[in-house]
């Protein structure tokens, strides 16, 4: 059992003193997840307040739909709710509330001008107590983060730890015929939303990373004909990670952003080296015969995780963050590839191979507690995590004559479903929450 609960959510406080917070002595609603018995709890978020009843109605939607989405709320139908618009200045009534069956409340205003501006305040209805108060603001030109910002706030109040709604998915575009598929970079809004392609698709480009500070990228690509990794910053020029490798691909950031480590292929083998980001000689990790690839650090810098088929088949190896010393950490069937790190540190999600399957898993750094999320007969790979350690974005491609799209699914194998793209899309990557 898997228990989720706001108390540690209590000290958020108040930004710009908008609202006194009540800190009641223990939790007065829990979220429990015990596996596929969980049930989610049922939120009531009437329309939000503004002079503008439109825009506090799309606030409000979005908000809605960002909950839901998580799978650890159920939104109740605004029409079926006693009050229609939200009244964030007053205590509500809580009586009739409680008579529509209404646990968890909130209460939104938003006004738009040269910023959008926000108040929201989360009510216990069955306490009669307030869970958190905050007033929230975000530059006009993406009026759709504040409504991101909110959710964050809901969700950290309720669920406890941090939300992932405003957040940024970078993945790769695709279009076009299959024999003849163009392939962009693309970020986007998590919902979908806001989507913004990077590269014209004149070379392939492949596997892009975002960095942890969130404004730049490494990727995979074809340019100059044979595979290279390079950095750009996001909507920026791009550069070349080294110089004269044959070939270099599978690039990841180092926790603080300063160094990338990835793979080079030469005369047949594959090794995992690390470059800074601003240059410099780059050092070699691994040695041998073998093919290893998609190198992943430890959220704390210390250890690497990469795909190794040394051992025969692809598993995954741990080694410490200079190299050396290897130790293998996945014995399941089947054969195991592109492990990423959660960034709580606790689990590495990874894609496995067996019995004509893929699935998605994930497993403690020693390999232990192995889990499989999603499992299907199309090929599906690729995870990617969402910043609170919660949520794992990937792609599935059924084949045939239509392309791949992006997934998610939780840690506790439930609430898989299809992430919104303007085409097919592959190769996901998660931002860090944006500040």
């Amino acid at each position: 059992m898997t228990l989720i609960t706001r108390r540690n959510a209590l000290k958020l406080g108040v930004a710009g003193g908008a609202f006194a917070l009540t800190t009641p002595s223990q939790a007065l609603v829990e979220i429990v997840v015990t596996g596929g018995n969980f049930t989610p709890l049922p939120i009531a978020i009437p329309d939000f307040a503004s002079s503008d009843p439109a825009f506090g109605k799309e606030i409000a939607d979005i908000v809605r739909a960002n909950l839901k989405r998580s799978g650890l709320f159920v939104p109740l139908d605004p029409a079926s709710l006693p009050i229609k618009v939200g009244d964030v200045t007053n205590e509500p009534d809580f009586a009739s509330w409680r008579a529509a069956s209404v646990d968890a409340l909130v209460m939104g205003s938003v006004e738009r001008g040269g910023q959008v501006s926000s108040q929201v305040r989360v009510w216990d209805t069955q306490a009669s107590a307030q869970v958190v108060g905050k007033s929230l603001s975000t530059d006009a030109a993406n009026y759709r983060r504040i409504a991101h910002i909110v959710s964050d706030a809901i969700y950290a109040s309720l669920a406890g730890g941090s939300g992932y709604f405003d957040t940024r998915v970078m993945y790769v575009a695709e279009s076009g015929p299959k024999a003849n598929r163009v392939k962009r970079l693309a970020i986007m809004d998590q919902d979908g939303a806001n989507i913004q392609y990077l590269t014209s698709g004149k070379s392939l480009t492949l596997g892009p990373r975002i960095s942890p500070s969130g404004d730049s990228l490494a990727f995979t690509s074809y340019d100059g004909g044979n595979p290279q990794v390079y950095l750009a910053a996001i909507g920026g020029s791009s550069r070349l990670l080294i110089d004269n490798a044959p070939m270099s691909f599978a690039p990841r950031f180092s926790p603080d952003g300063g160094t990338v480590v990835f793979s080079v292929s030469n005369g047949g083998t594959t090794n995992i080296y690390q470059a800074g980001v601003n240059g410099g000689k780059p050092s070699q990790l691994t040695s041998g015969a073998a093919i290893d690839t998609s190198p992943c650090f430890s959220p704390d810098g210390s250890r690497i995780v990469f795909e190794s088929d040394r051992g025969g088949s692809p598993q995954l190896y741990m080694m410490g963050a200079g190299g050396g010393g290897a130790q293998r950490i996945s014995y399941g069937d089947g054969t195991y590839s592109t492990p990423v790190w959660s960034p709580v540190g606790d689990l590495i999600a990874y894609t496995r191979q067996s019995a004509g399957g893929f699935q998605i898993g994930i497993m403690k750094p020693d390999g232990s507690a192995e889990r499989v999320l999603s499992t299907s007969n199309s090929v599906q790979e690729g995870p990617t995590w969402a910043p609170n350690g919660r949520v794992i974005m990937f792609f599935r491609d059924p084949g045939g004559d239509t392309g791949p799209a992006l997934w998610s699914v939780d840690i506790w194998g439930r609430n898989e479903q299809q992430i919104p793209t303007e085409s097919y899309a592959s190769d996901p990557s998660w931002s860090p929450l944006r500040s």
